[in-house]
């Protein structure tokens, strides 16, 4: 693990970020291991701190906008379009899916970013995918935070994560005995 990703594990273990236990992920799977990004974003510091770092490994990518999943992308993608200077908005649940409401819309061939907390499947992340290119923008990359599938995850678009992790999950069929033994959680996300 290089300085900086030690610096972001650091950011989460300091904020409790990154809990310990038995937990259901969104994907349905289950871990030992739950980021619960919330935790980070009540210390601003701490979000502005990751932001740099999230758009300083963009490398110059040009974008206008950053969309971001709600609710988990909510804080780090504004923070990112704040320190970038671009438009923010965010796509939102509506009946289970992600749509855009609030008037949101995108401009024809508006070059876009995706901004997550956390990525174990990808399942927001492809449903935002969908939402650009439905609504006549342009992908750029996806940037998160943390990427659980430690680069696994592919997508049409660069991925950009500040920390790739691989915790085990497992369906709720197969479930080690040792965690089987810990009282589940779900705290949300």
């Amino acid at each position: 693990m290089d300085a900086q990703q030690q610096e972001v594990l650091d950011i989460f273990t300091r904020t409790k970020a990154l809990l310990t236990g038995h937990f259901v992920l969104r994907s349905g799977l289950h871990s030992g291991h739950y980021f619960q990004c919330a935790q980070v974003c009540q210390h601003m510091d701490a979000v502005t701190r990751l932001a740099e770092l999230l758009v300083a490994k963009l490398g110059g990518l040009k974008f206008g906008t950053v969309l971001a999943p709600g609710m988990g992308g909510l804080v780090i993608g504004q923070e990112v379009a704040r320190q970038s200077k671009v438009r923010y908005i965010f796509a939102e649940k509506e009946n289970d899916r992600l749509v855009l409401r609030r008037g949101f819309k995108f401009a024809p061939g508006e070059p876009v970013l995706i901004v997550e907390d956390v990525v174990t499947r990808g399942g927001r992340v492809l449903e935002c995918i969908d939402i650009v290119r439905n609504g006549g923008g342009v992908l750029i990359a996806v940037a998160m935070l943390v990427d659980r599938s430690a680069g696994t995850m592919r997508f049409e678009i660069p991925a950009i994560s500040l920390l790739e992790l691989s915790f085990p999950t497992y369906p709720a069929d197969q479930i080690p005995e040792s965690l089987a033994r810990i009282p589940i959680e779900k705290p949300g996300s």
